[in-house]
């Protein structure tokens, strides 16, 4: 299958065109064309799900460093945009800044761009690159870690994107580099500094505006970055995701959002709020909950009109005079906290580890966007 960088500078150009015409807003919503295929974040974290899934699945110590090297690579060009062949001509041991969460990626074969850039990647995949190359099984790939067949690459991503349920043209690795850009330009990053962190010259928006630094850059995607991260781990009470659906009633609307790691949260807004926030599906939200507004249950009550359940693991709790507060882990590492009176606390019975349901009705959730 053609794997060409066309399409990305393609957007790029036509949004670089809008901002220069006045019409592209950097901090509003902008909608892709259609005929620019990309993947939207909930579908990114689906891939990389399927992409850990596949990794961990085999019995046998050499596949498993095999496809476990294929995920980093995944993941690499997930979170930095970056070519596939600037990702596989990488020296795991002199282009990656582990400490300080920094890929340096260079000129390759088919880079119009000689110069360097470095790209700040999440803490997260930084340690997990750590653990790799601290990994004896990987030690006789030490050095040339991502120098694996281009081909043999993009067959394991079509089938990645099949096994979820995705057209296997979308698992072309140039899609995930334009679902990144997509991704970055949603979150606020100013269009220059994507286009740097891509490796394409701004000859335009750099005379027109004012340029960034290798320094700006970095501190524009940490902070970006580090949003990002707060959305996907450990967010109390909160919920990132996509509208799937919306029904809208004579003066309130249900509004039914799906988090990437596939949790539906269901609230009900006003028409009003709805037309105010400018919401409609696909678009990305976060929702919140008030912890006292959560219910702890030991047993999924069936009769409940709570709209939103989840089940978790209790991983801490901390008892006052008056409350108690439980905080639950539920399937994809978010934490959930609710609040309870000293009594109820008592007849509940709820022990550290113990498997319970957390429970809030649609009117408790609060839409915000970025």
């Amino acid at each position: 299958m053609k794997d060409t960088k066309k399409p990305v500078k393609d957007l790029l150009r036509k949004l670089e065109a809008d901002v220069l015409r006045g019409r592209f807003n950097p901090a509003g919503i902008f909608s892709v064309p259609e005929d620019v295929k990309c993947l939207d974040t909930v579908q990114l974290a689906e891939m990389e799900n399927s992409f850990r899934q596949w990794a961990d699945k085999s019995a046998r110590a050499d596949t498993k460093v095999s496809r476990r090297r294929i995920l980093l690579i995944f993941l690499l060009i997930r979170y930095t945009g970056a070519r596939l062949n600037e990702i596989l001509t990488l020296n795991d041991q002199r282009h990656l800044d582990l400490e300080n969460h920094l890929v340096h990626i260079g000129k390759t074969e088919n880079s119009s761009n000689g110069a360097w850039r470095e790209v700040q990647i999440p803490s997260q995949l930084a340690e997990e690159l750590k653990e790799a190359l601290n990994n004896p099984a990987f030690a006789d790939s030490l050095g040339s870690l991502f120098k694996v067949d281009p081909g043999h690459v993009r067959r394991k991503f079509y089938e990645r994107a099949q096994s979820c349920g995705l057209a296997r043209k979308l698992g072309n690795p140039n899609v995930i580099r334009r679902s990144r850009a997509v991704e970055l330009l949603r979150g606020n990053i100013p269009l220059q500094v994507v286009q740097k962190l891509l490796g394409h010259s701004t000859p335009s928006l750099a005379g027109s505006y004012v340029d960034f630094s290798t320094e700006d850059m970095c501190k524009v995607t940490r902070h970006f970055i580090e949003k990002e991260s707060r959305r996907r781990t450990s967010a109390r009470n909160t919920f990132f995701g996509k509208i799937t659906r919306i029904n809208k009633g004579d003066i309130q609307s249900e509004v039914e959002l799906v988090t990437p790691g596939g949790d539906a949260v269901i609230t009900v807004i006003t028409n009003d709020s709805l037309q105010r926030l400018g919401l409609k599906p696909n678009s990305f939200v976060t929702a919140e909950v008030k912890a006292p507004w959560v219910i702890i249950a030991k047993e999924d009550a069936k009769a409940t009109s709570a709209e939103n359940k989840f089940q978790g693991s209790v991983s801490r709790i901390i008892r006052g005079k008056i409350t108690t507060e439980f905080v639950v882990r539920i399937a994809d590492g978010t934490e959930l906290c609710t609040v309870v009176t000293r009594q109820s606390s008592r007849r509940l019975k709820i022990k550290k580890n113990d498997v319970v349901w957390m429970m809030f009705n649609s009117f408790a959730v609060i839409l915000n966007i970025d």
